[in-house]
């Protein structure tokens, strides 16, 4: 397994080289506020909407750059105002988009999320672009510059593998956030030094089911006898961690008032691996991370950064 240590140069802050590579998925999202989501056959009448930058990657990657570590984006974009608005929303965040690709004739990725009074949400996506990425957008003197690599499974596995393989071979620290879950048919568990999955996602790879924060712990114990490092997060139970790399973690959820679970995974994510790319062990980025997450979630939609 490749390691992060304190003595890795400091790679923090704007400029040229990244401390994080993210490779992933950029969606234009439309979210709409209702009192509840439709069950088939329903209209339900919603309150507004609002466009959103967007997308498993972009979001991780403006997570990551949030926490003042340098974070560079690869992925794929129509050439359309989809499009032309989220290489907007990557430059607002600070992200270094110079490995994003732009498609001509190809529409970009963007997503419906219909949310609750109650704070939760239902989704559909449309992955346009991100289908297209190549594993080779950013080159290896490039990627090699960086401390890790931020995968999602919103690209093509195959893509996920390539990059993953490459980043083993230089060095870099490689985090996969499984979401959403889906089995594995390329060799990416074998490159992968990181593992984090919400309870579903635990559960589809295999680590049962997770209805407590003990559920949680031991899924992590289950799954990390096939990565590395396994962090299971669940919810307002909390978040667990285990594996070889670090001691065991059970933290519980922290005591807010949750207003929208929407985009508390990857805050997780970014903060998490940019802690990480500073120099903190796992255990202190785990709580960095949860802490952020809980901060976004107590936070409404509209009172959050606009990118």
């Amino acid at each position: 397994m490749t390691t992060l240590d304190e003595t890795s140069p400091d790679m923090t802050g704007q400029g040229t080289r990244p401390a994080i590579v993210v490779v992933g998925s950029l969606h234009y999202d439309i979210t709409v506020d209702a009192p509840d989501r439709p069950r088939k056959g329903e209209t339900v009448t919603g309150r507004r909407w609002a466009p959103k930058f967007g997308g498993k990657g972009g979001n991780q990657a403006a997570a990551a750059q949030a926490q003042g570590v340098a974070t560079a984006m690869v992925g794929a974009v129509g050439d359309d105002d989809f499009g032309r608005g989220l290489l907007v929303g990557l430059d607002r965040a600070g992200v270094d988009r110079a490995a994003v690709a732009v498609l001509p004739g190809t529409g970009s990725g963007m997503s419906v999320a219909i949310f609750d009074d109650g704070g939760d949400y239902g989704a559909v996506i449309v992955s346009g672009a991100n289908l297209a990425i190549r594993a080779d957008q950013i080159p290896d003197a490039r990627l090699g510059q960086a401390r890790a690599l931020i995968l999602q499974n919103e690209i093509p596995e195959a893509v996920n593998a390539a990059v993953a393989r490459r980043a083993r071979q230089l060095g870099l620290v490689t985090i996969l956030n499984a979401a959403p879950a889906r089995p594995f048919t390329t060799d990416l568990p074998d490159h992968v030094d990181i593992l984090v999955v919400n309870a579903i996602e635990a559960e589809m790879l295999g680590g049962g089911t997770v209805e407590s924060l003990e559920d949680a712990a031991r899924a992590a114990d289950i799954l990390a006898t096939r990565f590395g490092l396994v962090v299971v997060t669940a919810g307002g139970d909390g978040v667990a961690m285990a594996g070889a790399a670090a001691d065991p973690v059970a933290l519980p959820a922290l005591p807010i008032t949750v207003v929208s679970t929407h985009g508390a995974g990857d805050m997780f994510v970014g903060t998490f691996a940019a802690h990480l790319a500073l120099g903190d062990g796992p255990e202190a980025a785990l709580h960095a991370a949860n802490a952020a997450a809980a901060r976004l979630v107590s936070t409404p939609e509209h009172a959050r950064p606009s990118r």
